[in-house]
């Protein structure tokens, strides 16, 4: 079915998420009307104003670029109603009453076109009951869309239609969400807070108990709940503090008594200790303390008995030094698992219960595990479901443990080990992973197919050993089929190590000798596309004093970049995530780029002491001479401060629309939504590229400003040190990276080739790193992942 897409919306609400909402929509390009209750006298915007100021000023940021928030027009209920006759998506976010909201649709219903969408961001009210009253054609078209805050950055997407929604809107949100929005989509039905929040509520409430009726302390639940089981490091009560305790007690009031035929009720009973949290104003980060206090560089946790903050206990988990080092997650979760002490304790009976909980669930509040998996992932930041988590654990396992407690079994679970099925998700790797999605998955409604559309693979390839090409320690190289190959790191942080720069002029070796394939990718599936270079073979080599070695492999990756820059065959960078440094500089050698909209990416060298010494100083250089409309001094200099600053300061691009404006992207830059879309989009970039005849980018000389655009480089530099914004360690870096943007010795403009440009990287980069200062940076930013200012 072929939608149309949305090109206006409005918004009704300008709190917390209504503002952002409104922000994400212009995100994506649409003209935003975001609305509010008029103010009591002077200026009637002046409430939705204000908010919208303050949303602004939100970190991180909730516009891609500044020039985004200029889609939002703002209004108020008395003045601007009637426009609302002129949009294609109203999205009410006011309080949650459900009185105002139903009033709110009475008037709505007298204005909206026949044809707009009308949707509710409640994040537990009954959305049937919103809709109450309004005309059969009205319900056709209202439902819920549950977004997630902060809704730029969080996938999920939860779509609550009626019995009355016509399923075709249904199916245009979904569509739309995805493509346009960025989301994952889960359809949940209309129980009390659908999916995610029901079943991540139960979770915290686990947590809660063990703190309270358990022995176990804030920091043990937490650690035992973050990231060594795959979730987010705010675990439990720190996510619990940025939610709002006020916000956690009042969704609990709510639910318990919506829920009377839930075996698990009384769970839900509201903690005297969360109470008496919040009566007595600690509501978590939003009034400075909640389960946590900092005060000072000190980080406090409250004692549930005293109600007084207190340095936090020692820690009495010692079996978990055996578990922590085990890499892989499915791996580790099977040894916490199998611990015989309180870790293993606390973990066996929290994951019993949630998975018997989740599964109780279906078919209440999803049709199907994956939809579970899904939300939780995409909403709550869980790297594995919870029935991915049984998978992985093992089915009968799990299953056994439950009957040995008593804890209650679906009929359906009990249904699939009788059958003999062991597992949720069909794959050929047992357990599916983001990389590789399970082609069916086993549920009450029986085995379901979960095969993506092509416009949401994750992959055009499932990763076999017949798909591989060539492959060494630290990178691979896979047939993403019609004569596309997708070169992939694999080094930790997905650094550019000698392993992996190697592999690449391997792989482009292949591509030259083998006609059979007719263009590259390079990407990953990974939260990032690549850390830059690998600091810890650099600093191993300029300890030992092998100056030599390093110089040899700033010249190998220079002139390999240079190669991907003007290679015969397309070649397409798929970038996700944070692309630092070198990493940054392989980007800006591919000549053409699918990125994802969430790209953070930048030359932070000089953070670490260095200058960008791998084509990136003459990319930026070049680019700044190409923005200019001629090449006199007066045009070339301002794009050259840009391009100085950016680089000075470490700049990282906030998002792949900013990373053009910054010069780390080219113009023609393909910028996708959703992640998901991204290596198939990139394969079909090369396929196109291909088809067309590729012709690589002309290698064309450039203009350079000598020492006169010198002179104002290293003025800037100054004015930033006598503002206490660089020290002098960093002025003098800068001073480096001026002397090469403007042509080293010159004395005057002229167009230079850009190995000039790079000969001057290589003069500068090695006597940088012999320095002090900045192998004192490169030690700190190895040991605590924070860069150093000296």
């Amino acid at each position: 079915m072929t939608f149309l897409p949305f090109k206006t919306a409005a918004v009704l609400g300008a709190g917390i998420m209504g503002t952002q909402i409104a922000a994400h929509l212009a995100n994506a390009g649409l003209q935003v009307l975001l609305m509010d209750l008029p103010a009591p006298e002077g200026n009637k915007n002046a409430v939705v104003e204000g908010a919208f100021k303050k949303a602004k000023k939100l970190s991180p940021p909730i516009l891609f670029t500044p020039d985004a928030g200029h889609r939002i027009e703002l209004g108020n209920y008395h003045e601007h109603f009637a426009r609302l006759s002129q949009v294609d998506w109203i999205i009410e976010a006011v309080v949650e009453r459900l009185d105002i909201k139903q009033q709110l649709m009475a008037r709505l219903e007298q204005v909206v076109r026949s044809d707009a969408v009308i949707s509710t961001n409640t994040s537990g009210l009954p959305i049937a009951q919103i809709a109450e009253g309004r005309a059969l054609d009205f319900r056709q078209r209202f439902l819920g869309t549950h977004f997630f805050n902060p809704p730029r950055y969080l996938k999920l997407l939860e779509l609550i239609p009626t019995e009355d929604t016509d399923p075709k809107v249904v199916q245009l949100i979904e569509w739309f969400g995805r493509s346009y929005l960025g989301k994952g989509v889960v359809v949940a039905k209309d129980t009390p807070n659908f999916i995610a929040n029901r079943i991540g509520l139960f979770s915290t409430f686990l947590g809660i108990h063990a703190l309270t009726d358990e022995g176990y302390s804030i920091e043990e639940v937490d650690t035992l709940t973050g990231t060594l089981v795959g979730r987010p490091k705010s675990a439990t009560f720190r996510t619990a503090d940025l939610v709002g305790l006020d916000t956690l007690l009042h969704v609990a009031e709510n639910i318990y008594p919506a829920i009377p035929h839930d075996e698990q009720k009384e769970m839900f009973k509201l903690p005297s200790l969360l109470k008496t949290l919040v009566k007595t104003g600690s509501r978590g980060a939003k009034s400075g303390q909640g389960f946590y206090k900092k005060v000072g560089k000190e980080i406090l946790s409250v004692n549930p008995k005293t109600f007084t903050y207190e340095l936090p206990r020692q820690s009495d988990l010692p079996e978990l030094e055996t578990v922590t080092p085990i890499s892989q997650l499915i791996d580790r979760v099977r040894a916490l698992y199998a611990l015989p002490d309180r870790a293993g304790d606390f973990f066996r009976k929290h994951t019993i219960a949630l998975l018997s909980y989740s599964a109780c669930r279906l078919p209440e509040i999803a049709d199907s595990p994956v939809d579970v998996d899904r939300a939780m992932r995409w909403g709550f930041g869980w790297q594995l479901g919870p029935f991915e988590l049984w998978d992985a654990i093992g089915f009968h396992k799990i299953l056994y443990d439950m009957q040995a407690v008593n804890l209650q079994v679906p009929e359906w679970v009990s249904e699939m080990a009788a059958t003999g099925e062991g597992h949720f998700y069909r794959s050929p790797h047992g357990v599916p992973s983001n990389l590789l999605m399970a082609n069916a998955v086993l549920g009450p409604m029986g085995a379901q197919s979960v095969t993506q559309p092509a416009d949401e693979l994750h992959l055009p390839l499932i990763k076999t050993a017949k798909s591989k090409v060539w492959e060494n320690p630290e990178a691979a190289l896979f047939d993403m089929g019609d004569g596309v190959v997708l070169y992939e790191f694999r080094s930790k942080g997905n650094t550019l190590s000698t392993a992996v720069v190697d592999g690449l002029q391997t792989v482009l070796d292949l591509l030259a000798q083998d006609d059979r394939y007719r263009g590259l990718v390079i990407g990953n599936n990974s939260a990032h596309f690549c850390g830059g270079a690998n600091l810890v073979e650099m600093a191993t080599a300029a300890q030992t004093g092998n100056w030599q070695m390093i110089a040899d492999l700033l010249v190998k990756f220079q002139t390999l970049l240079q190669r991907v820059r003007y290679f015969h065959k397309p070649i397409v960078a798929a970038v996700q995530g944070r692309a630092l440094g070198g990493g940054c500089e392989l980007v800006m050698a591919c000549p053409h780029v699918v990125a994802a909209a969430e790209s953070y990416i930048g030359l932070v060298e000089l953070s670490v002491g260095l200058i960008p010494g791998a084509t990136g100083t003459t990319r930026m250089a070049k680019w700044a001479s190409q923005q200019a409309v001629s090449g006199s001094v007066q045009h070339i200099q301002p794009f050259l401060n840009h391009v100085f600053k950016t680089v000075a300061t470490a700049t990282v691009a906030g998002s792949a629309y900013e990373a053009i404006t910054l010069g780390f992207l080219p113009a023609n830059t393909h910028i996708v939504m959703n992640n998901d879309q991204r290596l198939y989009i990139a394969k079909e970039k090369v396929l196109c590229l291909d088809r067309a005849g590729y012709r690589p980018p002309v290698h064309d000389s450039f203009w350079v400003l000598g020492q006169q655009g010198r002179a104002v480089l290293d003025h800037m530099a100054y004015t930033m040190q006598q503002g206490g914004f660089a020290s002098d360690y960093d002025r003098f870096l800068a001073g480096q990276l001026a002397y090469v943007m403007t042509g080293g010795q010159l004395t005057a403009p002229a167009r230079v080739s850009e190995e000039y440009l790079l000969g001057l990287e290589q003069e500068v980069f090695l006597p940088l790193l012999q320095q002090k200062k900045t192998q004192e940076r490169i030690v700190h930013l190895l040991k605590t992942k924070k860069p150093l200012r000296n």
